[in-house]
């Protein structure tokens, strides 16, 4: 790849120059903004990292000159700067940064760090696949015991993640080992039942000075999305509550909308579940992964079966490179459990099919489900799929599986 540094201190050009043509990359060096402007319009690189910090043009400026030429519209910038702060992260990002890192520059990961901006590339991450109640021992080893959490990583922004049941820890304790900080992530929450919202006060970003995480979903009523988090961790619950949050929190409460964040575009649907409820449909670079949990699809023998809601919900999901979606129950077990708000596998298949999703992911398993139980939902789920002649991929994703988009 061919890129252009641009920074006022000749050590930091130096080393990033010779840390990107040992890796194979074309890389030119200029010690003024003003320099680099006409150079890149006309050369057209790849890539230009900017430090924000200059004396006669600096990177925020230099970043809104170039974005005001079309022809550079494929070119990425990566701002480079002392300054970690988040508010200046997303200043960059409102004047159209890709990217965004601190220094002092690292030569071991600078490439790599690089590229993940560059990739454009969505990784799906499930922290917790179960519902309901969390569940332990032996017979829920391969799939893992942990209740709903799922993130998508989208290349230069902030972290995406799909409710906070107790599979949010793991991915507490995985930021704390790997993120680089400050963090900033967006929480989304389906609803407020306690399988989805009880570990939020176990993520521990939340704890950390210098963190902005903003957390997003349905209020019920009168009660607000901050409400609800507030209330669970009030001293008669919970020992600690929202005022011992360190890091910059804010709330925002949704309904069926579209949200533009950056190159991300989310959509929200109302779910049929028990209360207000929603699914969400995430959008970067033509891919898209659907998190539509909980929700409950009638069968059509069934005076409760409502085929305009299955149509709309075949629109919201259609042609999802993956749909991550309530199968609670197998056929068998789904009569007794009617009108609890969830799905089985004839129905989930037949949405999938329907929609013509690239992958499927059965997602919020019973509680009194084995690992073995899944691996039969699995089964019976791909049959189905194969009786309806659709090519559907369908899986039944372990805590700790990743996918990269």
């Amino acid at each position: 790849m061919r890129f252009h540094i641009v920074d006022d201190d000749p050590d930091v050009l130096a080393l990033m120059r010779h840390v990107l043509e040992k890796a194979g990359h074309q890389a030119a060096t200029y010690l003024s903004g003003r320099q680099a402007l006409s150079d890149t319009v006309a050369k057209r690189p790849d890539c230009v990292i900017v430090d924000v910090m200059m004396p006669d043009m600096d990177g925020l400026e230099l970043c809104t000159e170039l974005r005001r030429h079309p022809e550079l519209a494929a070119t990425k910038i990566v701002m480079l700067s002392i300054k970690p702060y988040d508010l200046d992260r997303r200043r960059a990002k409102e004047l159209g940064a890709n990217g965004y890192l601190v220094k002092p520059v690292e030569p071991d990961t600078l490439v790599g760090s690089l590229l993940e901006i560059l990739s454009n590339q969505m990784v799906l991450t499930h922290w917790g696949v179960r519902g309901t109640l969390p569940v332990s021992g032996p017979a829920s080893v391969r799939y893992g015991g942990s209740t709903s959490c799922t993130t998508v990583e989208v290349s230069g922004e902030p972290l995406f993640v799909f409710d906070c049941g107790t599979g949010i820890k793991a991915l507490s304790d995985y930021l704390d080992c790997s993120a680089e900080q400050p963090l900033s992530a967006r929480i989304f929450i389906s609803h407020t039942h306690w399988d989805h919202i009880n570990t939020l006060p176990f993520f521990s970003p939340l704890y950390a000075p210098g963190n902005h995480i903003e957390v997003l979903g349905p209020h019920q009523g009168d009660i607000t999305i901050a409400d609800a988090v507030s209330a669970q961790m009030n001293g008669v619950y919970f020992p600690v509550t929202t005022r011992e949050f360190r890091a910059h929190v804010t709330y925002r409460n949704l309904r069926e909308e579209s949200l533009h964040l950056g190159p991300v575009r989310i959509d929200t649907m109302l779910l049929r579940h028990p209360g207000y409820c929603l699914g969400y449909r995430l959008t970067a670079w033509d891919r898209t992964v659907c998190y539509v949990t909980d929700n409950e699809l009638y069968p059509p023998s069934d005076s409760r079966h409502d085929a305009r809601y299955l149509n709309r919900l075949v629109e919201f999901v259609r042609g999802a490179d993956v749909l991550v979606t309530d199968t609670t129950y197998r056929d068998h077990e789904y009569p007794s459990k009617i009108d609890w708000g969830h799905s089985c596998v004839s129905q989930v298949a037949d949405l999938a099919a329907r929609a013509q999703v690239t992958r499927l992911h059965l997602f919020h398993h019973d509680p009194d489900q084995t690992d073995n139980d899944i691996d039969r939902k699995l089964i019976e789920t791909r049959e189905e799929l194969r009786a309806l002649g659709s090519a559907v991929e369908c899986h039944a994703p372990a805590e700790g599986m990743r996918l990269v988009l």
